[in-house]
């Protein structure tokens, strides 16, 4: 479509309308009355068997069954897109992470023949991966047969011709990762590479054009800066402007940012996601049919777009959508590259999730995903409800999508039911439904995932002893703060959300809490350094939803995942919390990651992480025998 005469803009919209908005997924009915849920319970067997068609299955407790869904298949399926991008023959060019590598990021190029494999861009040594704001994103461009990267080890921007050759740097080396770069764009006519550029040290952000002649090193001309942070620098086709976004603390880019617009000089210094076209020439917009109800990344080809999207029935993926010469509709939509290309096998054991529409404690209405537990192979005995997981989504600034999830289908292939919840402050909802954690974060987030699961016990869905709930990052403080300050759940799970995300952000720990307020501020990255001042309020606020301060409050079981070199939650967090509740004699563990960040990547630790979580939920709480062979790690106060 670049390549046509009429002007036409990608446009992604999220729909406010429910209607639309969940059209994709089946709402939750609730049962009235006692007998209508015993008949309800009654006929989720019969459904699973005449899904099944009708095969003859075995009766096991919930938890128990036994799933061809292992860690194993999860951890290997965990690969994740890092961008997109179209080379100069028409094809596209991406970045997957690879588990089995340790967590490699690898440019990867889709190959000119049907069948062959991706072909790798960027030699084993390297890696296509920014630490910028820590959490990365935006580490390659492309253009024609030149892609340049942000290599993971040293953090300098390299030049790849596709088609061989080694990488050449561009950017001085700083004696380290000191320096990062990301989301670049190339100029049309000049020889510079415009990117964001962050310090490490001294975390100062700006707008920098590179030069690309590889036979030349120099240091990054400044274009933009003065203020807090810097992003999505974009250059029009005439190579005239330059656009990007900035925004400045104690802001975050959602809350309040500004779009700027500025000019080169002659010498050229200084909730349901829709696809569709926007004609500007004809002021006309066409929404276009894919079966993606979450899309992602998009860029634009000739007479097709690349699409990074997923459904319930679709894991992450990348699809080429080819229209018509008119843009007018979809000719036709093929997969690219998938998260898990043999996901096919186990859909007899894929749970479907069901929108669950519940009430808060204010009386407003908040959203989640309900997956029941499915099996082609198993049946729960009649009188039996299942356990249940549930996620409480990381940011908070995000969302839970209804989409195929291996890490979700693990739980449920074996017997449990699983809640992923969108509390008061989730995107996709709305501004109004987001801000509701402006100032509550830690009190919204909480009541939310302890009220839709009550809903889902009154409902006679699932069994009121064995909740259990888990989290990552953000996630990982709420649930620790479901735990501290109610008595809904019998056991957790925080994934690198240590002892409260608010405390590696700015919330203190135990009696400390003026003293080092200012200090650990100070410690965090940059990017998050102010974005709890909106979500949680004064000191006294920050003391008053810090679990480690209510230690004494914790009444159950707890374990705990902390990466060992993560900057954005420090692991001292995790041990000050697992040291009190030790103390305090409750049954706790603490598994600590070497060389693993803010999140998981390399595949043995996925796996292992999938499997102790059960195992200790099980031990603790489900009250059945696991059915994979799993080496349960020692439980303090238990063992």
């Amino acid at each position: 479509m670049a390549t046509t005469a009429v002007a036409a803009v990608l446009w992604i919209a999220r729909s406010s309308s429910s209607l639309r908005h969940f059209s994709a997924h089946r709402f939750l009915t609730i049962p009235v009355g006692r007998s209508e849920a015993s008949k309800h319970r009654r006929t989720m067997a019969a459904e699973a068997s005449r899904a099944s068609g009708g095969a003859e299955r075995s009766t096991a407790p919930y938890g128990s069954w036994k799933s061809p869904i292992t860690a194993d298949v999860v951890s290997g399926a965990e690969k994740m897109l890092g961008g997109i991008g179209v080379a100069g023959d028409g094809r596209i060019v991406w970045i997957e992470t690879r588990p089995e590598e340790g967590g490699r990021a690898v440019l990867v190029k889709d190959p000119s023949n049907l069948g062959d494999k991706p072909r790798e861009i960027i030699p084993p040594e390297y890696a296509a991966r920014t630490l910028a704001q820590e959490y990365g994103g935006g580490s390659f461009a492309v253009l024609d047969d030149v892609v340049i990267f942000s290599n993971y080890k040293d953090q300098r921007l390299y030049k790849q011709f596709i088609g061989g050759g080694l990488p050449a740097p561009l950017t001085p080396d700083y004696g380290g990762p000191l320096v990062h770069f990301a989301d670049g764009v190339f100029h049309p006519s000049l020889k510079q590479y415009f990117t964001v550029m962050e310090g490490k040290s001294n975390p100062i952000t700006k707008i920098v054009a590179v030069n690309i002649d590889d036979r030349v090193m120099e240091e990054p001309e400044e274009i933009v800066s003065g203020n807090d942070f810097y992003a999505f620098p974009r250059i029009d086709a005439t190579g005239k402007k330059i656009a990007w976004i900035e925004w400045s603390h104690p802001n975050m880019p959602w809350d309040k940012a500004q779009l700027w617009v500025g000019y080169f000089s002659e010498d050229g210094q200084n909730g349901r996601s829709v696809l569709g076209i926007l004609n500007h020439a004809k002021s006309s917009y066409l929404s276009l049919d894919v079966p993606f109800t979450y899309i992602g990344n998009i860029v634009s080809g000739a007479n097709c777009v690349y699409v990074e999207g997923a459904s319930a029935i679709h894991p992450l993926s990348l699809a080429k959508v080819t229209v018509d010469n008119l843009n007018a509709k979809v000719l036709d939509f093929s997969v690219v590259w998938s998260s898990s290309l043999d996901v096919a096998k186990y859909s007899s054991y894929f749970s479907s999730p069901e929108l669950v529409k519940f009430p808060t404690e204010t009386g407003q209405a908040a959203y989640a995903y309900f997956y029941p537990p499915s099996n082609a192979d198993y049946q729960a005995p009649f009188d039996e409800k299942p356990p249940l997981i549930v996620k409480s989504h990381g940011g908070p600034t995000a969302e839970a999508l209804g989409r195929l999830d291996l890490n979700i289908q693990y739980w449920t292939s074996r017997g449990w039911a699983f809640l992923d919840v969108n509390y008061g402050g989730s995107t996709g909802y709305g501004r109004e439904y987001r801000e509701r954690l402006l100032g509550q974060w830690g009190i919204v987030d909480v009541n939310d995932c302890c009220s839709c699961a009550r809903f889902l016990v009154e409902s006679g869905k699932v069994d009121e002893k064995r909740l259990c709930i888990t989290g990552r990052s953000a996630g990982g403080y709420t649930t620790l703060a479901c735990l501290a300050f109610r008595e809904t759940f019998k056991a957790g799970a925080s994934l690198y959300g240590s002892v409260v995300s608010l405390s590696s952000w700015g919330l203190l720990a135990a009696t400390e809490l003026v003293a080092d307020l200012t200090l650990l501020r100070a410690e965090t990255h940059k990017f998050e350094s102010h974005y709890i001042d909106n979500l949680v309020g004064d000191e006294k606020a920050y003391f008053e939803r810090s679990p480690i301060n209510f230690v004494d409050k914790f009444t159950c079981p707890v374990i705990l995942f902390q990466g060992l070199d993560d900057k954005v939650v420090p692991p001292e967090q995790a041990r000050k919390i697992y040291t009190a509740l030790k103390n305090k004699g409750l049954p706790v563990s603490l598994v600590e990651y070497e060389g693993e960040q803010h999140g998981f990547r390399k595949a043995e630790n996925i796996k292992f992480t999938l499997e102790q979580q059960m195992m200790f939920f099980a031990r603790l709480v489900g009250n059945f025998e696991v059915a994979d062979r799993i080496d349960p790690i020692k439980i303090d106060n238990f063992d």
